[in-house]
């Protein structure tokens, strides 16, 4: 997939580094920023307190959008510089049409770029990654808090369970990795299984990249009663790898948020930059 447009969402503090890492992103394949500036409405008031605090709320609402306006302002003049390609857009939405909204605008993308600066505002985090995967159709790039992301790495870890989602997150990589100097393609605990993972757990997905002149790795890792995200981030460290590339959502999005799963997992705990697609 060739990325020629980049949504990518911030709050309303978001911070000068924030913005010119999502440019120098864009910049090293070429790509349009698409700059998404969001702000969660406060929900209205309700019961009793209606009549002593709508007007509070209402000013509240004005002053959310006066900061929206600033923020896009701020982020215009960051950006405003020979050679970048971006433009800057608001959006003011109710926590519950949130994923819509976002979901919408990600339709116009070819990448979700959810960066370090939404770790301090995790609700409109939660609601991007879900927005890009859930309502898009598109990949989402997740940043960690700290650390720097880049769409042409030289090491990459492609998390493979023979599933539609990692199937479908390989295909969305697939220019990544084919800049890539090496690709391991990791798998936790593999059966061989007819129809699923072959005799030779691996090797079909080995021999599709390899078809794309990928330089591919098979590492078929043991658990040893360690959760699969623990075991990701530990070998992306010691593969001083730049990207996870997997899917997400294998299960359902309740069922992840109640029970738990990789996902959700890996959202909290990743060490490095992960491309993920559902």
């Amino acid at each position: 997939m060739t990325y020629k447009t980049i949504l990518a969402v911030v709050g309303t503090h978001h911070k000068e580094q924030h913005l010119l890492s999502a440019a120098e992103i864009c910049a090293s394949v070429g790509a349009h920023l698409s700059l998404l500036i969001v702000k969660l409405a406060a929900p209205p008031p309700i019961g009793d307190y209606v009549a002593a605090v709508s007007v509070d709320w209402l000013d509240q609402r004005q002053r959310d959008m006066n900061l929206l306006e600033e923020a896009a302002e701020k982020a215009k003049a960051i950006l405003d510089r020979p050679g970048t390609s971006f433009d800057v857009a608001t959006m003011y939405t109710e926590l519950a049409w949130a994923d819509d909204e976002i979901g919408a605008r990600a339709r116009y993308a070819d990448l979700i770029l959810v960066g370090d600066g939404l770790t301090a505002d995790p609700e409109l985090r939660s609601r991007a990654i879900d927005a890009a995967l859930f309502q898009s159709a598109r990949p989402v790039l997740i940043v960690p808090k700290g650390k720097t992301a880049t769409l042409t790495p030289k090491r990459v870890v492609l998390a493979w369970d023979s599933g539609f989602e990692a199937a479908r997150a390989a295909r969305e990589a697939l220019d990544i990795l084919s800049g890539a100097d090496d690709v391991y393609v990791t798998m936790i605990d593999p059966r061989a299984s007819y129809g699923r993972n072959g005799e030779e757990p691996g090797a079909d997905i080995a021999g599709y990249l390899v078809r794309h002149e990928i330089s591919v790795s098979v590492e078929r890792l043991p658990s040893e009663g360690r959760s699969i995200d623990e075991v990701l981030n530990r070998y992306a460290q010691d593969a001083s790898a730049d990207l996870i590339v997997m899917g997400a959502y294998s299960h359902s999005r309740m069922r992840e948020r109640v029970f738990g799963g990789v996902t959700r997992s890996m959202l909290e705990t990743a060490t490095v930059p992960v491309l993920m697609a559902h």
